[in-house]
């Protein structure tokens, strides 16, 4: 005989024997029923990071970066911890240094999605899209020749005008692209309000007497308004948080509003968040109409 099974660790061949818990018998699990999904427990999360590192890994070297940076600006002021603050900044350096190996997958990116964002039906988007794309394709050229600065490959370039240059182009395609999200927040803020008209109309006889209190109200209406709107609607709520948090860098570089590095960290963090949620879901992703 075989050495026994050591007591409260669970095995499949002990429940195949009838031996799990003390028992002789054997207890089969009853069958699902047919086309029941089964549900992978507790890799939720494992799962998304490997399929959007899979996608797209510059988003986890995004995420990594910007957890440095906040963490750097966390522990920084605190005593004895100067060597952690070292070995952070340096880890910082290196994964920014290893972004900028998939520039060139970027600019490939971006002329697509600047193609893609001209074949769209609704003017507004198309036009606000189309800009920010073909900002951010310039964003992507300047970033280029600064790398090709750093490793000595040409001189005479002018670190400092072509770093505030892709700044100013990184800042116009993050504008746009919030534009285009205030676009789509006010259709969909419409749809509700309609919605919700709709259903008062039919499940009311009597419309109530307007009241001084509904005008003080009405910036609380208009913000459950917002809530409800962007609550039905996911991928645009992500992507203006995600724009949102991005447009911090662009306006620090360009000195027109300097938070600090924690805040930059945080807002930075939020953005590779979000922006590993769309790559792991693409339902998750706002989409051009």
């Amino acid at each position: 005989m075989g050495a026994p099974a050591a007591r409260g660790i669970y095995s499949p061949a002990q429940e195949q024997s009838g031996r799990f818990g003390g028992r002789g018998r054997t207890e089969p699990r009853p069958a699902l029923p047919a086309g029941t999904p089964v549900v992978s427990r507790g890799l939720g999360w494992r799962e998304m990071q490997r399929q959007s590192a899979l996608r797209d890994p510059t988003k986890h070297r995004r995420a990594t970066q910007y957890t440095r940076m906040l963490l750097t600006y966390l522990l920084e002021p605190k005593a004895g911890k100067e060597e952690v603050v070292m070995k952070l900044k340096k880890l910082e350096s290196r994964v920014s240094t290893g972004r900028k190996w998939f520039r060139l997958g970027n600019v490939v990116h971006a002329v697509q999605a600047t193609e893609q964002s001209i074949r769209a039906t609704n003017p507004v988007p198309r036009l606000c899209l189309t800009l920010a794309n073909l900002n951010r394709v310039i964003y992507f050229v300047c970033d280029t020749v600064l790398w090709v600065k750093s490793v000595g490959l040409a001189s005479g370039i002018n670190k400092d005008t072509w770093r505030r240059r892709a700044a100013r182009h990184y800042c116009c395609f993050l504008l746009l692209s919030l534009v285009r999200d205030v676009y789509e927040i006010s259709l969909q803020m419409g749809r509700v309000a309609c919605d919700r008209a709709r259903r008062e109309e039919s499940s009311s006889w009597d419309l109530p007497a307007y009241s001084v209190a509904d005008e003080e109200t009405e910036w609380l209406q208009s913000f459950l308004l917002l809530f409800r709107s962007l609550k039905h609607h996911a991928p645009l709520l992500l992507d203006t948080v995600k724009n949102f948090c991005d447009i911090l860098i662009p306006l620090d570089q360009l000195g027109i509003y300097k938070p600090n590095t924690g805040i930059i960290g945080l807002g930075g963090l939020m953005s590779s968040v979000a922006g590993i949620i769309t790559v792991a879901y693409p339902q998750m992703k706002l989409r051009t109409r």
